[in-house]
């Protein structure tokens, strides 16, 4: 870890906010090797330089793991599955943290799935404010005339409500089914499946290509890269959030 402001330091660790651990050091709660700090800009490495907290001493954070997977078919997005399935926990090593993935596919969907264990990243991406764009190809069932691809780009009414615009157009026709390329900027359970049920054309396979800045690429089904630094500093750009 470099060294940064301490009041920094404490929200890496996740001790508090750095407004709120700017106020745990103002009110002279906060130690660094011994000596209280009651003053903005001191620099610390929570790796070298002992912090305490109300004399707690205040442990260095989880190296920042950030993982793109090719989910394949016939897995669970899930850390364990009750029926025995395999999950996608059983294709991503043990690297010494706890990983989760950000976002779902279902069992019978493929492409690109990220795993972190950056929790304000991954409720970014998540969160529907920021509106990540999911691409998606997917083959439907027959295919779809004019009217059928105006309800998908301008709203289908759900369960939850009207589907949010999307981007849709046509990749190539068969001779019973239709591959398409729909962008979405929400993330409705089974979102895809049901728009194409509600205009008439199922779902036969669906694959996530694209999750914001990052593109799945050549990676094999069932195999992983890390990102490098650009793509999570792009990531993070994306949803407004500074890196720590």
């Amino acid at each position: 870890m470099k060294v940064v402001r301490l009041q920094k330091a404490l929200a890496q660790a996740g001790i508090a906010s750095r407004r709120a651990a700017e106020e745990l050091i103002r009110q002279g709660r906060v130690s660094v090797n011994g000596r209280v700090i009651t003053a903005m800009g001191q620099q610390v490495d929570l790796h070298t330089d002992r912090v305490c907290v109300n004399d707690v001493p205040v442990s260095a954070p989880q190296p920042k793991i950030y993982l793109l997977f090719n989910k394949p078919k016939h897995c669970v997005t899930t850390t364990r599955d009750p029926q025995g399935r395999k999950t996608v926990f059983d294709y991503v090593p043990d690297l010494g943290v706890r990983l989760f993935p950000v976002g779902r596919l279902d069992y019978d969907a493929e492409g690109l799935l990220l795993f972190t264990n950056d929790g304000p990243l991954a409720n970014r991406l998540h969160h529907p404010r920021y509106g990540v764009p999911k691409t998606y190809e997917v083959k439907v069932k027959g295919q779809p005339d004019e009217n059928a691809l105006r309800q998908l780009r301008t709203g289908i009414k759900l369960a939850e409500g009207i589907t949010a615009p999307a981007e849709v157009r046509i990749m190539r026709f068969l001779p019973q089914a239709t591959w398409l390329r729909i962008v979405l900027h929400q993330g409705w359970n089974r979102q895809v499946k049901r728009m194409g049920d509600a205009v008439g054309h199922p779902v036969l396979k669906l694959k996530r290509v694209a999750y914001g800045v990052l593109k799945l690429g050549n990676i094999d089904p069932g195999t992983y890269r890390l990102l490098d630094p650009s793509e999570v500093r792009r990531l993070y750009q994306s949803v407004h959030l500074d890196e720590e």
